[in-house]
């Protein structure tokens, strides 16, 4: 079962803390050791480059927060990427037996990309003035660069219409992590996995009688 988590903007660093059970994040194909690293320094130069070699995740979003066709560009670069390598991760811990996964991905209501593929969308929501507040002291930015960030993505209230599951993060911490608890909890306990891998295991095995079948009249 697949699980999508959003808004990055909203929680700040304290909704990270209750990880259950896995989680794909995205930003892994901005490594130096991906394709998708070289690309971006190609087009955006190395001075978004930190001292170590890694992207500089703030110089880049102050581009594209500036400049909507960096943005695109950058998009065009990372989305392809982002998806084959959460393909490869959803994989990875299907196989290892995992009931759920939980992955992070920017913009998914604004694309309306992978939207199809998730069982479950779940927001997790502040206020307005909470989510600028959180956005401005997190990144270091003025007013209006945060308000010029929160204003590229779909209102709050919009994806509040688009998600199936609602955590509201705008209190404590502990108010965040017991519905955090109590949504893992319904999750465990939901049977939709099982026949996620009857079908898988049905259809690997039709594959391997027909493959058998083959091999045996024909060769």
């Amino acid at each position: 079962m697949i699980l999508y988590l959003c808004d990055r903007y909203t929680y700040g660093s304290s909704a990270r803390k209750e990880r259950k059970p896995v989680w794909c994040h995205p930003f892994t194909v901005v490594q130096p050791h991906f394709l998708a690293y070289q690309q971006i320094v190609h087009n955006f130069g190395s001075e978004i480059l930190l001292e170590s070699g890694e992207i500089n995740r703030e110089a880049l979003g102050n581009i594209i927060f500036s400049h909507p066709e960096k943005r695109q560009l950058l998009n065009s670069i990372t989305h392809p990427m982002i998806q084959r390598e959460m393909l490869k991760q959803i994989f990875k811990y299907f196989v290892l037996g995992y009931r759920y996964v939980i992955l992070d991905i920017p913009l998914l209501f604004e694309t309306n990309m992978l939207t199809k593929f998730m069982k479950h969308t779940v927001l997790v929501y502040s206020d307005p003035q909470t989510q600028l507040s959180r956005l401005m002291k997190r990144n270091g930015l003025a007013q209006a660069e945060a308000e010029a960030r929160i204003a590229s993505q779909l209102p709050l209230d919009e994806k509040r219409k688009l998600a199936d599951h609602v955590i509201d993060n705008s209190g404590d911490w502990e108010s965040t992590r017991k519905q955090v608890l109590r949504l893992h909890s319904q999750l465990e306990d939901s049977l939709d996995f099982l026949l996620v891998r009857l079908v898988t295991v049905t259809t690997v095995a039709g594959i391997g009688g027909l493959l058998y079948f083959l091999l045996k009249h024909f060769l």
